[in-house]
């Protein structure tokens, strides 16, 4: 969720350290330097993953003659860019993190939490880096069934990519300007450190009260102080462990490779590249366009235009930041000529980031697939009515809000001209089907196929629409690393969080009360959708569905839900909690995106998250939306 992202405005804020206004100094030059030669061999590898699944979908499908290396070379390169990209978005500050309560806070005191969020980051990299090493040289041991060669070529990348991003906590400490609060940072993480090494003996009898104060205490005050969700979850899990079991900490990392390095998640990097190659060609302002020329002259007709547009982007992308970087841009210069009020218009765009959420390609939909077993092809078939349904609900609030709009100054479009921006779309507008065409048919799996859109796109960009920015390549493959990293060492730290849960047996214990409510399915499903609101709007999508996503399906098996249908009311549910103020990162990565103060927005959206609910609600009733067609 995403897919989130997100992405990244919508999935991350920056950790803003208080640097020194003198001019570069040679710890900048170094972090510069060091920065680069991590960047780009990060884009090579998002270069080579396309090639390598591409080459695969044509050797496989095309001469019939399978290549049996290309997934195992295509895993092994996979975890190199997730640490390699998690080292980027370290440098670039491009992990996620709550900030909600961080920007309230007064320019002292945000500069001080800042600086601890980097201290307790470089805490648990600090905590782990021996026994990411000694799983490495664990992994050299095994060799690889088709490459034959040492695993250690792949498992070396998580020690590595953990002194990178170790080196730029302290490069970034470096350059903090005061002195004082650097070391009242450090000091504070330090004693912190301390206390719970000395509670030791009191920690262990505790049992699965440990739970509490490590995944609750511990992992939400790391959240809520800013530090980026990943190294929140690290310090939680990592504490746990050391503090109240005798696990092999070397374990931790075990969760977080199988965690990071699930071959569908492959997926991530390639779609978030595909979300910027579209916007970079035209494609997405050729669809809007279209969208326009059809519905423009109608009361409300942009805002219709807008909920439209974010479904068609969702359905090629599969990330929330990328669909609202591609719609926005087009339609709000317009919509605002027309008197439509900026605070309005982000309340919907922040909506429609909700309501696309279970449109594939889903980054969150492709999460719960790797995480909970479902398949990805029902998941993708699922998630296209529920989608559908909110957007009426939606449309119906925009109908009666702009039923009074005076469109007199507005000329309709002729069908001329509504066919001739039909034309120009086409190529724009089939890619969706394309993708979706690939895997139902089997031309590709839920990995590959977001390179067979890739190589669409590109061509589409070079060939119809002549607009290819090649200067653009390298930044869009490196912000496609960072994202990707980002994204996915939450979900390696989340995989060793929902290990830890099942080991202690909470998972029986949640299953046995979950199991127990009173009213079967239908309590059960309305439990989580208030659980997975809250979740959304504090955890996101992705490291909530790791999370939880294990010990809630085999639930909803139990008590007669069907997979998809529940996927379909947990993704919802998170979705609005995602882009609900005031904790909903989503919500201010579209003010940003739309550049408009978030106080405008916050009164209007209201309503549109009660349309949101009402169709969540609709799908919640009807399971035959969700899982009519599988």
């Amino acid at each position: 969720m995403a897919q989130v992202q997100v992405e990244v405005a919508d999935i991350a804020a920056g950790e803003a350290i208080v640097q020194s206004p003198r001019p570069p100094s040679l710890v900048a030059m170094i972090e510069r330097i060091a920065g680069r030669l991590v960047e780009i061999p990060a884009a090579a590898l998002v270069v080579a993953e396309i090639v390598i699944l591409f080459a695969g979908v044509v050797a496989r499908y095309g001469l019939r003659q399978p290549l049996i290396w290309s997934d195992e070379l295509a895993s092994i390169l996979f975890l190199w860019l997730a640490m390699l990209g998690a080292a980027v978005a370290f440098r670039r500050t491009e992990h996620m993190r709550m900030t909600a309560i961080v920007s309230a806070a007064g320019p002292a005191l945000r500069a001080y939490l800042d600086v601890v969020a980097t201290c307790a980051a470089l805490a648990f990299l600090a905590m782990v880096v021996w026994p990411s090493w000694q799983y490495a040289y664990e992994e050299s041991f095994i060799t690889t069934p088709a490459l034959q060669i040492p695993n250690i070529w792949r498992a070396a990348a998580l020690p590595v990519g953990i002194g990178l991003m170790m080196l730029f906590a302290l490069l970034r400490l470096a350059r903090t300007a005061d002195v004082k609060i650097l070391l009242a940072a450090v000091i504070s993480v330090a004693v912190l450190v301390a206390v719970f090494w000395l509670a030791q003996p009191w920690l262990k009898p505790l049992g699965n009260l440990n739970l509490v104060i490590f995944f609750v205490g511990v992992a939400g005050f790391c959240v809520f102080a800013g530090v980026p969700i990943a190294f929140a979850f690290g310090l939680a899990i990592f504490g746990y462990l050391a503090l109240t079991t005798r696990t092999p900490l070397m374990v931790l990392v075990g969760r977080m490779d199988e965690g990071m390095s699930h071959l569908i998640l492959l997926s991530v990097p390639l779609f978030v590249f595909l979300g910027l190659l579209i916007e970079m060609t035209g494609m997405a302002r050729a669809m809007v366009a279209f969208l326009a020329s059809l519905l423009g002259h109608v009361k409300g007709g942009l805002h219709y235009v807008l909920v439209g547009a974010m479904y068609l982007v969702s359905g090629i992308s599969g990330s929330k930041a990328a669909d609202m970087a591609a719609v926005a841009p087009v339609l709000f210069p317009e919509m605002k000529q027309r008197g439509a009020r900026p605070g309005d218009l982000v309340a919907l765009l922040s909506a429609t980031g909700a309501q696309t959420e279970t449109i594939p390609p889903s980054l969150v939909l492709i999460t719960i697939g790797s995480v909970t077993g479902v398949s990805i092809s029902a998941l993708f078939t699922g998630g296209l009515l529920p989608g559908v349904v909110l957007a009426i609900t939606l449309s119906a609030l925009v109908w009666w809000r702009y039923r009074g709009e005076d469109l007199s100054h507005v000329r309709r479009a002729t069908a001329g001209e509504i066919a001739k921006t039909f034309v120009i779309a086409l190529p724009a507008l089939a890619l969706p089907f394309v993708i979706r065409a690939a895997v139902v048919e089997g031309v590709a799996t839920a990995t590959e196929v977001s390179t067979i859109g890739i190589v669409y796109g590109v061509l589409t960009g070079l060939v119809v629409y002549r607009r290819f920015d090649w200067r653009r390549l390298l930044p869009m493959l490196i912000e496609t690393a960072a994202l990707s990293g980002a994204i996915l060492l939450i979900i390696g730290t989340a995989t060793g969080m929902a290990w830890g849960l099942t080991q202690s047996g909470f998972s029986r214990a949640l299953a046995a009360a979950m199991t127990g409510l009173p009213g079967g399915g239908a309590s059960f499903i309305a439990v989580s959708i208030v659980a997975f609101t809250v979740l959304g709007s504090v955890l996101e999508g992705i490291p909530a569905i790791v999370l939880f996503g294990p010990l809630l399906f085999p639930i909803a098996r139990a008590v007669g839900v069907h997979e998809v249908h529940y996927a379909m009311i947990i993704i919802l549910s998170m979705g609005i909690g995602l882009f609900a103020p005031p904790f909903g990162v989503g919500y201010y990565a579209a003010c940003a995106i739309g550049r408009v103060d978030p106080a405008q927005g916050i009164r209007p959206i209201w309503g549109y998250l009660l349309a949101l609910l009402v169709g969540l609600v609709i799908v919640a009733i009807f399971p035959w939306i969700s899982i009519g067609f599988l």
